[in-house]
């Protein structure tokens, strides 16, 4: 069963059953542990809302490399369409000091902090992994384990499609800028 990290202690870990209908106002996804594969997954399940969402979303890519790619692969415009809002990859809302939610708000994060304020003022923000806050998205509250089932049903966890790693070295684009560089650099 998944485990979510409870307001506001990074340390109160509750199964996904016993906090589950918890009403949510907004849900970050982003912050540098998550990955490429954890926004394809979120693009997947946004896919199966009818619909606008009944929470704030807010996508936020680690690096511009990930956006990049998942721009390519249409993944920014299923997020424009479900309504969330994307922001410059980097830190956003995980360092509270670029952007906040409102104020006594409760967030599902995939942040790795959640301490009191951080995020918001008197936000309460769970911790939990991007298919929950997804789903959370979806439905407007933390979902039980038959809605969070029913989302990702149709996700493989071993598909080459949503949980590959970003390869540098395989994007064109960045591979033409690094010999650039290289030129410019031996000059």
């Amino acid at each position: 069963e998944p485990l979510l990290a409870c307001p506001n202690d990074p340390d109160d870990i509750k199964p996904l059953s016993e906090v589950a209908n918890t009403h949510v106002d907004e849900v970050f996804i982003g912050s540098c542990m998550t990955n490429i594969g954890h926004f394809r997954a979120t693009g997947q399940m946004l896919k199966q809302n009818e619909g606008a969402l009944p929470t704030r979303l807010w996508i936020v890519p680690p690096t511009r490399m990930d956006e990049f790619q998942l721009t390519q692969e249409g993944y920014y415009n299923v997020f424009g369409d479900a309504g969330a809002r994307t922001e410059m990859p980097g830190c956003s809302l995980c360092m509270g000091n670029q952007a906040r939610v409102e104020p006594g708000c409760t967030v599902v994060s995939t942040s790795t902090r959640n301490f009191p304020n951080r995020l918001g003022d008197g936000a309460n923000c769970f911790l939990a992994s991007a298919e929950i806050a997804a789903v959370a998205a979806i439905v407007g509250h933390i979902p039980t384990m038959a809605e969070y089932m029913q989302f990702s049903k149709n996700i493989d966890p071993m598909s080459p499609d949503i949980y590959r790693y970003l390869n540098f070295n395989e994007i064109e684009s960045f591979l033409k800028e690094a010999e650039k560089g290289k030129a410019m650099s031996s000059e």
